[in-house]
């Protein structure tokens, strides 16, 4: 859709949509806390965060990296829902200040009081969902509503994180919770966005069978993977959960087979969102397998074929698409494009395997080094485009005259 028009004013471009800085943020946070994560994890390198080093590093992914990407998301969307000028300026500004100050918050949590590192880092998210609810409200835009319902819950999951650390010396079921949360964004926004592209590259390219459009299936298959998600939040273990878990991948697996992914493998930019999209299914199968079989599939097995997989390829296939579009450019792949996302896809690969082969530490730096390398790479190849003004349109060569 087009890009409303944006209000004049003295501030940076990175300042003039929301996707500019948060997107730069996110992806040079994703690819240097990961370079931190294994020096931390093998007690190398010391923090001040009263979070041990794996709950430092799940809730920075989840509630440092994701809530940045997806925040830089709605704000750029719902400009386009709703044909309101976007959150520009000192008030996005001050958003990326609070995210900011909110990994900074938890870094140093053990020198400032658990309490407050949770208030300053909660604080993000509630002022995100606030704000999209006024944008949203405003522009009467009411069947998008619903996508403040994963924003609260991410919320919600970032304050019980917190709680859990303090009491109960672990967050065991809010990673799950925020987990779940991002995966239902994948589901909601990837429901919308994964058809119709590749809808109208199909239509140009490649004429044939065309996805099939949202649908009850589509509905029916959200709200059953709700109360999927639900059961391996707070019953990752039962018998039910690990029966509903898999009936959530068997219906995600056919969602993903009627948007026709197969025919659009030619647009590097397109079939990325449908690989992503598979480590849905992928995650529910392996939490659900973990559940009835726990000797034989480890929980970290889906718990990071949801995170690394379906959530990291996911948010940076979007990343790498918005960019492109939003700055005026071509929707066309480089190759180095392409060798980021072949890095996502691999870090996610080699995630799942270790979970499956603890012992092979080689796997887990493999994975570390090419989660970085598609995060950084991101960073290098589109951070000119997030802080330089959108190109103008070419104006056509005048006729020569006679």
């Amino acid at each position: 859709m087009a890009i409303p028009r944006v209000r004049p004013g003295n501030y940076p471009a990175i300042l003039s949509y929301g996707f500019r800085p948060f997107f730069l943020l996110g992806s040079l946070y994703a690819g240097l806390t990961i370079l931190a994560w294994l020096p931390m994890l093998s007690g190398r390198l010391e923090t001040a965060s009263g979070f041990a080093p794996v709950d430092w590093h799940i809730h920075e992914m989840i509630f440092g990296y994701v809530a940045a990407i997806v925040t830089g998301f709605l704000l750029t969307a719902i400009p386009n829902w709703t044909g309101r000028l976007p959150v520009q300026g000192l008030p996005l500004l001050a958003l990326a200040l609070l995210w900011l100050a909110g990994r900074l918050a938890v870094f140093f949590s053990d020198d400032i009081g658990w309490l407050a590192a949770a208030v300053i880092d909660s604080a993000f998210l509630l002022a995100v969902a606030a704000a999209a609810a006024v944008e949203i409200v405003a522009g009467r835009n009411w069947r998008n509503l619903k996508v403040l319902a994963p924003v609260s819950v991410l919320f919600a999951a970032n304050v019980m994180f917190h709680l859990e650390v303090r009491f109960a010396g672990g967050a065991d079921m809010a990673r799950r919770l925020g987990i779940g949360a991002a995966v239902l964004l994948v589901m909601i926004i990837g429901g919308r966005i994964i058809p119709s592209f590749t809808r109208n590259w199909l239509a140009r390219q490649n004429p044939g069978r065309l996805p099939v459009p949202f649908n009850r299936f589509d509905a029916a298959t959200i709200v059953f993977s709700v109360f999927a998600i639900a059961a391996w939040t707070f019953a990752p273990d039962h018998l039910a959960s690990g029966t509903l878990l898999l009936g959530a991948g068997g219906l995600n697996i056919a969602r993903l087979g009627r948007w026709a992914g197969e025919r659009s493998w030619r647009d590097p930019l397109v079939i990325i969102l449908h690989v992503a999209y598979a480590f849905v299914p992928i995650g529910f199968v392996l939490a659900g397998l973990a559940a009835l079989l726990p000797d034989a599939v480890p929980p970290a097995a889906g718990l990071h074929a949801f995170g690394t997989g379906a959530i990291g390829a996911m948010t940076l296939a979007v990343m790498a698409r918005a960019t492109l579009g939003h700055t005026g450019r071509e929707l066309q792949a480089s190759n180095a494009t392409c060798l980021v996302f072949v890095a996502i896809v691999v870090s996610a690969v080699l995630r799942v395997a270790y979970a499956f082969m603890p012992g092979a530490t080689a796997l887990l730096h493999a994975s570390a080094a090419a989660w970085t390398l598609a995060f950084l790479g991101y960073a290098a190849l589109y951070g000119g485009m997030l802080v330089r003004p959108r190109l103008r349109p070419r104006q056509p060569n005048p006729a020569p005259s006679q």
